[in-house]
């Protein structure tokens, strides 16, 4: 049966119906908003995974390119892999969705979003994360929401609920959440203050709440029976007590080596001794003894924080790790700068470019180039392990655009700054927090490069440890916190504000109480973490790195633009082979030339004004005789412009032939002195 519910939301219809479409799936939800309209499906298996060790649930959001009115481009006319937004927007839906599901629930589950029609005015990202909660809440398998997720701008001071596609806001945040917290956030922003942060977080929880509302109206009328869950624990509490009594004396000593690797591997003989404790004996048959481990090191991590406010590596809550920068470590590319704090440590470059090099994306919302691109690369060996080696996976690419949106808002714009900009964070270490060691070491490696950047910007990932009503919130947190932990919570920003925001969290939701507390102690990290980069270095460089290509930008008439480029191209192409330049022209008539040396950027943008613009009256230029007659020369003077050089303006002293001072080929300085009024160009050699 076919049910629908709707309401206003945001000024715009939003509708959530069931029973529509796919109803072979577990659960369906199609979501409307105006007319961008998404259909969510979930699958799960009926039988538990023989993988406990983590819940088998798989994301994908699918932008079909028919559903704008549009083929796709390329040579293969269908969808392919998953474009960059395709990625991020399925990491958006896995993040709120993912910890509310049932700890015993270890079925295969597949939610699929596919977005079948676009408006060009309402994105799909945050209706896809409602139907996806609305399609669990329906299939009855054991999901703990339902959730909802709003986008919220803020233009003028004011909060916007859901902006359109290209409004104008100093904020980009998208938050998703239950009726009692928070979830899951994700936010550029133009350096906001704490406190307006907070303030947007609020707005969009209250927000999103009546579409919580609607959700569960639709459930009542249309949700499937209840799953049954397995309620048999792989590590129950004698063999977890059995551990802790054995082995905890054990545990805390690997816990109290100095590095990662060595606490992994003092773990690692530890949990042989235990495998070899528990082997002959028959109440550990079936049981899972690395959960029961694990528990244990939990148990032993959170209470030592809880209890004595100590890390396991001995720092205070609020301490940041030791770090570390250098700038200029690579003499060939344009600006490099590695940084490091702790065991985690990044290795970032900068390219500058050309607009030719800028990246074009070919979105349903239309085709656009992107100046700006920021890769991060997580190779296995940064954390001692053989694996897959190859094209970014989902977590570089979320990855990489947290750092992006992180440092775009201090970037000068293309009228001051017109180079395309490239930079590639390359995790060399890793133990905790590598996005944030990405923010830090981009920022000081576009310094190096001479990019003028608003401010440094410096990033700082925080954690939560929270249990029986007590909570301690962890600065810079390592790996085996975030692991353990019940948050990672990442700020990036500049002395004067945030710049981005992103939080998950593993427990079913997070009061503001604690996100307000996290917000202040981030900051206060993150202003120490710019102090120490400072030292590395304080602000950009006042000149480009010498091996950064030269450019500069002008502006041409329109009505030149023709004939700088000339018939098919001719005459640009000509001034490219011969000068070596790289020459970009925009519709509006801006110019912008590029070179590896200033010679030939001022050759190539000097021919160019010789075709765009007239010569200035009284400016003296250097020019070629071309011809010879009776009363004068004609001297080509400015581009292809030649000009008469009277016998009477060729000295001060009287001449009685002109090939008594000049002769064809030979090269002259002339000044322009006007035009005549048959509007022929008038010079004079006497330049004093």
């Amino acid at each position: 049966m076919a049910i629908k519910k709707e309401m206003k939301w945001g000024g715009r219809k939003l509708s959530i119906g069931t029973g529509f479409f796919a109803n072979q799936a577990t659960g369906s939800a199609l979501v409307k908003y105006e007319d961008t309209i998404v259909l969510c499906t979930v699958v799960a298996n009926k039988k538990p995974s023989e993988v406990t060790d983590f819940f088998p649930l798989t994301v994908n959001y699918v932008e079909k390119a028919y559903a704008a009115g549009k083929i796709p481009g390329g040579f293969i006319k269908r969808e392919g892999r998953p474009s960059e937004k395709e990625t991020l927007v399925s990491r958006l839906i896995d993040r709120p969705i993912r910890p509310l599901f049932h700890k015993d629930f270890k079925n295969e589950t597949q939610v699929i979003c596919t977005v079948l029609s676009f408006d060009g005015k309402n994105d799909a990202d945050v209706i896809s994360i409602i139907g996806a909660s609305a399609a669990l809440t329906l299939s009855g398998i054991p999901f703990l929401g339902p959730v909802a997720a709003a986008r919220i701008g803020r233009e003028n001071g004011k909060f916007l609920l859901n902006p359109l596609i290209g409004q104008e806001s100093d904020l980009d945040l998208v938050i998703a959440g239950s009726k009692e917290g928070v979830l899951m956030v994700e936010s550029g922003a133009r350096e906001l203050s704490e406190a307006q942060m907070l303030e947007a977080l609020k707005f969009g929880h209250d927000a999103f709440q009546p579409v919580i509302d609607m959700i569960m109206e639709l459930a009542e009328e249309a949700a499937h029976e209840p799953w049954k869950i397995p309620t048999s624990s792989k590590k129950p509490a004698s063999v977890v007590k059995e551990i802790k009594k054995k082995f905890l004396k054990k545990i805390e000593e690997a816990y109290g080596k100095g590095s990662k690797k060595a606490r992994n591997e003092a773990l690692a003989d530890v949990f042989e001794k235990v495998t070899s404790h528990f082997a002959d004996q028959q109440e550990a048959e079936g049981i899972d003894l690395r959960e029961a481990f694990e528990a244990v090191c939990s148990s032993f991590m959170r209470e030592k924080i809880l209890k004595n406010k100590e890390r396991i590596d001995g720092r205070g809550t609020a301490d940041i790790r030791d770090i570390s920068t250098y700038v200029s470590v690579l003499p060939m590319v344009h600006g490099s700068a590695v940084f490091t704090r702790g065991e985690t440590q990044a290795l970032a470059a900068v390219t500058l470019g050309t607009a030719q090099d800028e990246q074009m994306v070919d979105a349903l919302s239309g085709e656009y180039r992107e100046r700006f691109m920021l890769h991060y690369n997580f190779p296995p060996f940064s954390v001692g392990e053989i694996g897959r080696f190859g094209s970014p996976g989902r977590r570089e690419i979320g990855h990489g655009k947290l750092a992006w949106r992180a440092i775009s808002p201090v970037l000068p714009s293309r009228e001051k700054f017109p180079y395309s900009l490239r930079v590639v964070s390359e995790i060399l270490s890793c133990n905790g927090s590598s996005s944030m060691a990405t923010v830090c070491g981009a920022s000081l490696a576009l310094m190096d490069a001479g990019v003028p950047l608003r401010n440094a910007v410096a990033g700082i990932a925080m954690g939560l440890i929270t249990e029986d009503g007590k909570y301690e919130i962890l600065s810079d947190i390592m790996g085996e916190e975030d692991h353990l932990g019940d948050m990672d919570f990442k700020v990036a920003g500049t002395g004067k504000g945030i710049t981005a925001l992103q939080m998950d969290i593993k427990i079913s939701s997070i009061p503001f109480e604690i996100i307000e507390k996290a917000m202040i102690q981030a900051k206060e990290g993150r202003l120490y973490i710019l102090e120490e980069m400072s030292k590395g270095l304080k602000k950009h460089r006042p000149a480009l790195n010498e091996n950064a290509p030269k450019m500069t930008s002008i502006v041409i008439p329109k009505d030149k633009i023709r004939e700088v480029i000339g018939s098919g191209g001719k005459v640009i192409r000509e001034i490219v082979e011969q000068t070596g330049a790289k020459i970009d022209i925009d519709d509006d008539g801006s110019v912008t030339v590029a070179a590896q040396n200033t010679a030939s950027m001022e050759s190539a943008l000097g021919r160019i004004k010789e075709i765009a613009f007239d010569p200035i009256d009284g400016t003296v230029y250097k020019g070629k005789v071309v011809k010879i007659m009776e009363f004068g020369a004609f001297v080509n003077f400015f581009g292809a412009r030649d000009g008469l050089v009277h016998v009477s303006e060729m000295s001060h002293k009287r001449v009685e032939k002109v090939t008594d001072i000049v002769n064809e080929g030979d090269e002259v300085e002339v000044k322009f002195l006007g035009y005549d009024n048959k509007g022929r160009a008038k010079l004079t050699m006497k330049l004093d």
